[in-house]
């Protein structure tokens, strides 16, 4: 048997998906680019997209709620300047295409930028090969689906008597993108996402907690083995355990401990938004014009990495038709570099980083974080809690927010620990860390060797578009951080 080259399968399978059920080809594609570049502009671009999608959730042993959907459509940008043109359209036809060409062009009308010429013949994008293209949708019948969800109630039941009310929820996606640029760019990703969620309410002398627990990936439902169940039970469980001894957090400025994994949620939010390039191109970010200089203390090595395989956040192209890579953007604490996107990349006259990304065919791509996270230091962790002599261990995180332009960001801890001459005292609740992630990355004085990603639950908002990304880091020690608390 024959096997395609992967890049070139996935490229049929998008034709077969997209152009042949419509009447369309590669040569429609250069029709509705020629008329947007009857105008001078500098980019332009047409992202076709189809996405299936399933979702059940189950809560007291009955099924709540199936959902089932299609959404497929086109959208059509042309770039002038730091100006776009866009227009999108949930019918994808020949007429529909042209439509939208016409509009984006009148609009970028205005635009005294280069003429654009469409090649006659298409240039494959190279891309990656980083998780399978199966539909995950179709990898379990809908009673193995349910059957999967009963499992994990009744596992999280069993953990303990406290354990009063489970609620599981089951997604999974199957996302199929082209894209076709005015430089005759022609990419393609055949993209699945499967998510299990578990969340428990334990109660106890009339106080009620709740704890969380789940993961996913690019990956079939099979990815759910009954280990990687109890995995997820036993986190949503001990979480609500824990906080049902938890005690009011002492607020004031101290050390603080971050756990490894999910808590790179902070460096998320706090550092990775401030180094997207469209903030540091309009000088917004308190990063802006850095390159070079010492950002964060020896020893903090920060990652966006695109190219893990089988992770929530990597791509195998992104949603410009631009390779994923494995960008260093900050190293032992000097900054490196930003993430870019097309438009942003030669509006600073570098080269795109594979970070450009949009929700769906009815949003602009923008620089969009996909995996970020700091890599391990030399530290055992258990040496790091130990050199606390009072302070905080935060293991988890809820939400959280920051201002890109100051860097100030405060984040709740779902689930924290009150330390005290190197020994874990209690848990605490109501913990809020507050700091200014420039200056925080600054105050990191150990680094553990026990980095790890987070479990596949990351959803990134930015400008009303949310997108799948991951994070991840070591255990990590923050001198001087404020801590607001409830005591």
């Amino acid at each position: 048997m024959i096997s395609q080259e992967p890049t070139l399968a996935r490229l049929a399978t998008a034709r077969a998906q997209l152009l042949e059920p419509f009447g369309l080809c590669d040569a429609s594609l250069r029709k509705a680019l020629s008329l947007i570049t009857e105008h001078r502009v500098d980019d332009a671009d047409l992202y076709f997209q189809t996405t299936r999608a399933e979702g059940w959730s189950l809560e007291e042993g009955i099924v709540k709620s199936g959902s089932f959907s299609i959404d497929q459509g086109v959208g059509v940008r042309a770039v002038v300047g730091e100006k776009t043109a866009f227009a999108y359209s949930d019918d994808i036809s020949e007429a529909a295409l042209l439509d939208a060409a016409r509009t984006v062009r009148t609009i970028a009308a205005a635009g005294q930028s280069r003429r654009v010429r469409v090649p006659a013949e298409p240039r494959i994008a190279a891309s990656r090969t980083l998780y399978g293209g199966a539909d995950p949708i179709a990898s379990l019948d809908s009673t193995a689906k349910v059957a999967l969800l009963e499992r994990a109630e009744r596992l999280a039941r069993s953990r303990d008597p406290r354990i009063v009310q489970v609620m599981a929820g089951l997604a999974a996606e199957h996302d199929i993108v082209l894209i076709a640029r005015a430089d005759g760019t022609l990419a393609a990703d055949v993209r699945p996402m499967v998510r299990l969620s578990i969340t428990v309410i334990a109660e106890q002398n009339g106080r009620r907690e709740v704890g969380t627990g789940g993961g996913g990936g690019r990956l079939g439902l099979d990815y759910f083995s009954d280990a990687m169940v109890a995995q997820y039970v036993d986190q949503a469980v001990r979480g609500a355990l824990t906080n049902l001894e938890s005690r009011p957090a002492p607020a004031g400025e101290m050390t603080v401990v971050l756990g490894p994994g999910w808590p790179g949620v902070l460096l998320h939010e706090a550092v990775g938004h401030g180094l997207e390039g469209d903030f540091n191109r309009k000088g917004s970010s308190t990063f802006s014009g850095r390159i070079g200089q010492r950002v964060a203390a020896k020893g903090v090595t920060v990652l966006d990495d695109g190219t893990l395989p089988d992770r929530r956040g990597s791509l195998n192209v992104d949603d410009e038709g631009c390779a994923s890579q494995s960008n260093v953007l900050i190293e032992d604490g000097i900054l490196r570099g930003y993430i870019q996107d097309a438009m942003n990349a030669r509006l600073m006259k570098v080269a795109p980083t594979g970070n450009g990304r949009r929700e769906s065919y009815a949003h602009v791509p923008m620089p969009r974080m996909t995996n970020t996270y700091m890599l391990g230091g030399s530290h055992d962790p258990q040496e790091i809690i130990a050199s606390i002599d009072k302070g905080l261990y935060a293991t988890n995180f809820g939400g959280g927010q920051v201002d890109i332009t100051s860097g100030k960001f405060v984040f709740s801890a779902s689930e924290a620990f009150w330390v005290e001459n190197g020994r874990i005292q209690y848990p605490v609740k109501g913990a809020t860390i507050i700091g200014n992630g420039p200056d925080a990355l600054t105050r990191v004085s150990m680094i553990g060797s026990d980095m790890q990603l987070d479990t596949g639950v990351g959803v990134c908002g930015k400008e009303g578009q949310s997108v799948p990304v991951g994070v991840g880091q070591p255990t990590l020690r923050i001198d001087g951080l404020t801590v607001g608390g409830t005591a």
